[in-house]
């Protein structure tokens, strides 16, 4: 993920998530890691799939203590096999239990989206088309959902609603059609905003063209219907096509040349991808420490650990 975005944005959503899980400590964790007490574990990977996240799953051990060492074996958006080690996670015991299951909860939704969008852009493979997402997000996890798309190998489409224009059937009514919400939108929209209309059939593609927009979307026609659509527009407007797109349809489309296609299953309906925390071994001795954690490692102050007692 980009730093930025990282530090500005993901990570105030990580901090809620932590507390979510760690409002009154671990009490699991106090109870049976000694204090200072150091440790490594294995992630591993239980299915395959196509790994994103790993900045989130690190950031959030070094929120709970920077000292917590993650040493990748993979990069984010690398495919990984069922039982290959991921990463190694190397510091205070109590930290790597109290995390685990907040970073993997990060890991598995974003490495989950990043496997299924991975899917169908296979699927698109040497056809014209663009596979872009939506914005049909889960609350709260935009940032990380669509990331993983990237680190999949989609497009982002807008990120949210200040990015562009786009004007849907509710938003046409309101202007009263076509025309009027186009000419409406080119009067206060910045000059670098491109409008995109929605449209259901060819007499809203040919009213949508006329009024100037700059991307057309098909929106839930059938095959044939798009065809004659991008035969219409003929390169005078880009083309998107949406509606219930996944992987059982999408192949079917790859030959109408149309310039993009989106996807809300991308992010509302990829499974997780199945990763593990395993193995955890506890650093006993001076040599093991050295060989296991990097760095200054520094116990969890004693208010986290009190708070789990």
């Amino acid at each position: 993920m980009d730093l930025a975005a990282l530090n500005l944005i993901a990570e105030k959503h990580i901090r809620t998530a932590l507390e979510e899980d760690l409002n009154h400590g671990d009490v699991s964790a106090a109870a049976v890691v000694p204090a200072g007490a150091q440790a490594t574990v294995e992630l591993i990977a239980k299915q395959e799939g196509v790994i994103a996240g790993l900045d989130v799953f690190e950031r959030t051990f070094h929120l709970l203590d920077p000292a917590v060492r993650v040493e990748r074996f993979v990069a984010d958006g690398s495919r990984v096999e069922v039982g290959q080690l991921i990463a190694c996670i190397s510091g205070d015991a109590f930290v790597l239990l109290a995390a685990e299951r907040t970073a993997l909860n990060y890991l598995q939704r974003m490495s989950g989206i990043a496997t299924y969008t991975r899917q169908i852009a296979d699927l698109l493979e040497g056809s014209k088309t663009t596979l872009v997402d939506t914005r049909k997000t889960t609350p709260g996890m935009r940032i990380f959902e669509k990331d993983a798309v990237r680190l999949g190998g989609g497009v982002n489409h807008r990120y949210n609603l200040s990015e562009s224009v786009m004007l849907k059937d509710n938003h046409i009514a309101a202007a009263g059609g076509i025309k009027a919400a186009v000419e409406a939108a080119r009067k206060t929209a910045s000059f670098t905003s491109m409008i995109e209309v929605e449209t259901e059939d060819l007499e809203m593609v040919a009213e949508a063209l006329e009024a100037g927009a700059d991307i057309i979307m098909l929106d839930n026609m059938d095959h044939d219907a798009m065809a004659k659509a991008v035969a219409f527009i003929d390169g005078r407007a880009k083309t998107e096509c949406s509606g219930n797109i996944d992987a059982h349809n999408v192949q079917a489309i790859a030959d109408l040349g149309i310039d993009f296609v989106s996807s809300g299953a991308l992010t509302h309906s990829a499974p997780i991808l199945d990763v593990s925390m395993k193995h955890l071994r506890m650093l006993d001795d001076k040599a093991d420490s050295e060989a296991g954690v990097a760095g200054n490692n520094a116990p969890v102050t004693d208010i986290h650990r009190e708070s789990g007692q």
